[in-house]
């Protein structure tokens, strides 16, 4: 995964979902809660052991993930 040192995927920690740092905060709980109107600041008030480059870096890797293709394989 390009430069994302702070986005973890752990088959044992949510599902193997992508998680910030290891925790149980998901890249899709903070791109959600921003979707829904949430500002930086109050995601950092909210999770007080999350930092701003956390919730900036779920976002850039949401927005990597969305950027993806799928090709269909056919055989001829």
């Amino acid at each position: 995964m390009r430069d994302f040192d702070r986005i973890t995927l752990r088959p044992g920690v949510m599902g193997g979902k992508a998680c910030i740092r290891g925790m149980r905060v998901t890249v899709g709980m903070i791109v959600g809660q921003v979707g829904a109107g949430r500002s930086i600041d109050q995601l950092l008030a909210d999770y007080p052991y999350l930092e701003r480059e956390d919730i900036l870096q779920a976002l850039r890797y949401a927005a990597w993930l969305a950027e993806g293709r799928e090709i269909e394989l056919t055989t001829a």
